[in-house]
């Protein structure tokens, strides 16, 4: 391995300024770093896909685990940055300058793949829940550590009677086994966010057989929607849902985030027959 200059000096040489409509906040702890890429096995020889690499600090974390890195960065001024890791790793890391909602993470991988990113703000939620609602289960990520504001980690793991309790909880737990692994304060970021952040864990799981994503996608955007209200009233514009509710006896004066994951799935497994 070829020495890199310490990462402030990176940010400082290619005028890396974080870029707030990109939602990007730079780790440079390179501690705290090797803590997030010890988060998903022993990754020697793994693949990994990264997404926001930025000026590449968890990328050399990954590097130094001795993963084989795909990492995906829209920014064009963290390309060179990404070089020069590159030219410190022969043959480990892969750059793809692309907008990552456009990436198709399979072909770009070349095979089953973890997931390991400092996810930009402002599309973390939305990849997450692509990848989630993938046709194909079990997927092409073998698993996902994901750093997103608390506030989202929470309502990732939230349990039913919570007020982080939704859509989010119950895909992200009918189809993987989530925790959250280390939660990261914002003084670690450059710049620092006005929030806290937390790194999720997800394997995927043995999703129940019977059930059409998008139609629990429907339920639960329903249930939710109007989450304050009884369910006869929330979901009495979903053709099949109130039938599926007296089916599955389910008093339909109850509310959504009453409803466990279970529930859910049992809900949607009834509307799609």
């Amino acid at each position: 391995m070829t020495p890199l200059p310490p990462l402030r000096e990176v940010i400082a040489t290619h005028g890396l300024r974080a870029s707030k409509a990109l939602g990007q906040n730079f780790l440079l702890d390179e501690q705290l770093l090797d803590r997030i890429a010890a988060i998903p096995v022993d990754l020697t020889g793994a693949r990994v896909f990264e997404v926001g690499p930025g000026p590449g600090g968890l990328t050399r974390a990954l590097l130094r685990a001795g993963a084989q890195v795909t990492a995906v960065e829209r920014d064009a001024r963290c390309i060179p940055a990404l070089a020069e890791v590159a030219a410190a790793f022969p043959g480990q890391l892969r750059v793809i300058e692309d907008d990552a909602l456009r990436v198709d993470p399979v072909e770009a991988c070349g095979g089953p793949a973890h997931i390991v990113a400092n996810l930009p703000y402002n599309i973390g939620t939305a990849l997450l829940v692509g990848w989630l609602e993938s046709g194909v289960w079990p997927p092409w990520w073998l698993s996902a550590s994901l750093m997103f504001q608390a506030e989202v980690a929470e309502r990732i793991v939230a349990q039913p009677g919570s007020d982080a309790y939704g859509r989010l909880a119950v895909l992200a737990q009918w189809r993987s086994r989530a925790r959250i692994a280390m939660k990261v304060h914002r003084s670690a970021f450059t710049p620092p966010p006005k929030v806290m952040s937390a790194v999720v864990h997800l394997v995927p799981a043995d999703a129940p057989g019977g059930v059409e994503v998008a139609t629990l996608s429907r339920l639960t955007a329903a249930a939710f929607g109007q989450r304050r209200k009884m369910l006869r009233q929330s979901l009495k514009g979903l053709p099949g849902a109130l039938d599926a509710l007296a089916e599955a006896g389910i008093d339909p004066s109850r509310r959504a985030e009453t409803l466990s994951v279970d529930d859910f799935v049992m809900l949607a497994r009834l509307m799609g027959r």
